[in-house]
């Protein structure tokens, strides 16, 4: 196998900044769409088939995504491709449900921040570990004290009146969310290492994420009933390629920046672009202004304090 090509470091930075910003977006979206419909989990659904839909379209036109696919199907039946890193879409489902479920009532912005406290621990967590493609990364001061910056945005979040106009608990869906999102970033980089191609791990990650959400729409539904009548405005049924476009950079930056840099530097993005979706359209239990600028600035502190970043082997 020829050896992967290396991406700068403040270049791939660039693009989890990007993959935050995405993330933001969908998240609003998806928000929305659960809102309207009336049921989280089946907003997940029609955002994850969208994507899929996408993703065959493209694998069935690309040779190179042809390849890809061939080789994950030969790796499968051979073991040479082990099950847990074809877990990475289970991660993604469980994020797009949280964002039907909560993201319409706390807003992107306190959405966000029960993200990150996910993202940051499980993110040391991994690189220590060794899970993600870019091997065992040293655990070094300026890591953890990035980590640190960001769980302090997390704090910031819910000072004031926020935990009054939201139930606290309802931050630990966002939580939840954020350690799955580190978990698919390093399982997808994995396969798409293995496999050789970024495009055919993402076509996993929608595929594994559409079997579970559509086991647990059966579930909503028979306990909820059918949901309201579907929206028509076409803006709501991003969300899907959103996370088509999101979760292949993911893929293929992780091997780059490891797990934890790439979710520091998508809170970045995700922060800023939230700030600016919440002050253009705010959500009813959304923190203050301040509490917003605070947050990006502090974020941004722990994306810089966090580099350079060293690997061990």
């Amino acid at each position: 196998m020829s050896e992967v090509r290396r991406i700068p470091v403040p270049l791939a930075l660039g693009g989890a900044v990007a993959i935050g910003a995405m993330t933001a977006v969908q998240a609003r979206v998806n928000g929305v769409l659960g809102v309207r419909i009336d049921d989280g989990i089946v907003a997940g659904l029609i955002s994850f088939s969208v994507g899929l839909a996408l993703l065959v379209a493209v694998t069935l036109v690309l040779p190179t995504a042809r390849a890809g696919a061939g080789r994950l199907w030969r790796g499968v039946r051979s073991g040479h491709v082990p099950p847990w890193m074809l877990l990475g879409g289970a991660c993604g489902a469980l994020t797009v449900s949280t964002q039907g479920l909560t993201a319409g009532l706390l807003g992107v912005s306190l959405f966000t921040v029960g993200v990150v406290a996910g993202q940051t621990v499980n993110g040391l967590v991994l690189d220590r570990l060794g899970v993600g493609p870019s091997g065992v990364v040293a655990v070094t001061g300026g890591r953890v004290l990035g980590g640190v910056f960001a769980l302090l945005a997390v704090a910031i979040s819910l000072s004031g009146d926020v935990l009054a106009r939201a139930p606290w608990w309802l931050l630990l869906l966002p939580f939840a969310a954020g350690v799955g999102i580190a978990w698919q970033s390093a399982a997808n980089g994995r396969l798409a290492q293995r496999v050789q191609s970024p495009l055919t791990a993402t076509l996993m990650s929608f595929t594994a994420g559409t079997v579970v959400l559509l086991l647990a729409s059966v579930v909503s539904v028979a306990v909820k009933g059918m949901p309201s009548a579907l929206p028509t405005e076409p803006w709501l049924y991003l969300g899907g390629a959103l996370g088509f476009l999101y979760i292949l950079l993911s893929a293929t930056i992780v091997a780059h920046t490891g797990v934890l840099l790439l979710g520091l530097g998508a809170v970045l993005g995700q922060l800023t672009a939230s700030v600016t979706i919440d002050l253009l359209w705010p959500a009813a239990a959304g923190p203050a202004l301040w509490q917003l600028l605070a947050m990006v600035v502090v974020a941004a502190l722990s994306v810089l304090v966090a580099l350079p970043w060293r690997r061990r082997r």
